[in-house]
């Protein structure tokens, strides 16, 4: 019988990361799942999934630092295993170009991707509208693969799973669980009552263009192109505070024409699809612990969500951190048991 009862509410790639690195490391923990929405329905599914990243302001650095290595770490070894198609993990090489000079030349991020180099001058006229890039190798996580693979994992470690949509915390007290686990992503406005996250809405199209093999990413994160396993993903938009989640005929002309000008090619593409999504952004990712009074109970709640369009990038770094959040909390509770 398990004695100690975690409950993550998300079904995410944050979510599912969390799910398996307590279920995993806490065997005496029962872990469950809630989320009103799966794979292919999450925001995860229209993520490019490529592990690149901006700093949040106001977190230490070398804690981002921290959580992009654990990532990239824990990715790249299934990438370079015989499960690696099966979950969607893949090596992708490429350029990240610039316009103008970046004020950060060699990114927070850049000494845990693989051959990170500055582009040479010959590398750079192919694109004659820039001044300065970044050639790396990085992982490419493709959540439509990845989530199922990780639910299957999360099952193996005897985590259980249910579709549910939770409006507010209350409705989970009833179900007497020691710990709440809170990685609903864009969901944390109304279910926990978040004014600091907002939505930035990304649209994507997936094109055939299987000769394409490198990635290419305009520095500003508002063109790429993401080279997959069974199709290109081009991007994108950064709509903030835009909650559509209609496809837009007028963004996928704009998003066409800003790739096709990096990579001519693109322009004889078939279109197999438009998707969108709602970035879950924040000012800073959250990643801390609070007590929430649910009925008569002090229940502790361990929040990680805020990731905007980081969220497969920082994934299993922050979910290690909630891991040690959990940990605490149970530690916290029962002195003596052997956690």
């Amino acid at each position: 019988m398990k004695s100690m009862t975690v409950v993550v509410v998300g079904g995410g790639v944050v979510g599912f990361s969390t799910a398996v690195c307590i279920a995993e490391a806490l065997p005496y923990c029962s872990v469950t799942l809630i989320a009103d929405r799966f794979t292919p329905d999450t925001t995860s599914d229209v993520a490019a999934g490529i592990l690149i990243c901006s700093p949040f302001p106001d977190i230490p650095l070398e804690q981002q630092q921290r959580w992009f290595k654990e990532t990239i770490d824990h990715l790249l070894p299934i990438a370079q295993s015989e499960q690696a198609s099966e979950a969607g993990v893949l090596l992708s090489s490429g350029w990240q170009i610039h316009k103008e000079l970046p004020a950060d030349k060699v990114p927070f991020w850049s000494a845990f991707v693989l051959g990170f180099r500055i582009m040479t001058d010959r590398e750079l006229k192919r694109f004659p509208d820039h001044k300065f890039g970044q050639a790396f190798t990085t992982v490419k996580c493709e959540c439509s693969n990845y989530l199922p693979w990780m639910e299957k994992r999360f099952r193996k470690a005897g985590g259980q799973v249910v579709k549910q949509k939770v409006n507010d915390l209350q409705e989970l007290s009833s179900q007497g669980y020691d710990v709440i686990v809170n990685c609903s992503g864009l969901g944390a406005k109304s279910l926990v009552g978040d004014s600091q996250v907002y939505p930035v809405r990304g649209q994507v199209l997936k094109v055939q263009a299987p000769w394409l093999q490198h990635f290419i990413r305009d520095g500003e994160g508002q063109s790429y192109i993401y080279p997959g396993m069974h199709s290109v993903t081009v991007g994108g938009t950064r709509q903030v505070d835009d909650w559509r989640l209609e496809v837009d005929p007028e963004d996928s002309q704009d998003i066409l024409e800003r790739c096709s000008s990096l990579e001519p090619s693109l322009s004889r593409a078939r279109v197999l699809g438009v998707s969108v999504g709602l970035r879950p952004s924040r000012k800073n990712v959250r990643v801390e612990r609070e007590m929430v009074l649910l009925g008569s109970r002090q229940v502790p709640v361990v929040h990680n969500y805020g990731h905007g369009g980081w969220g497969v990038t920082l994934s299993w770094g922050t979910a290690l951190e909630a891991l040690g959040l959990v940990r605490k909390c149970l530690h916290e509770m029962r002195p003596r048991a052997r956690l």
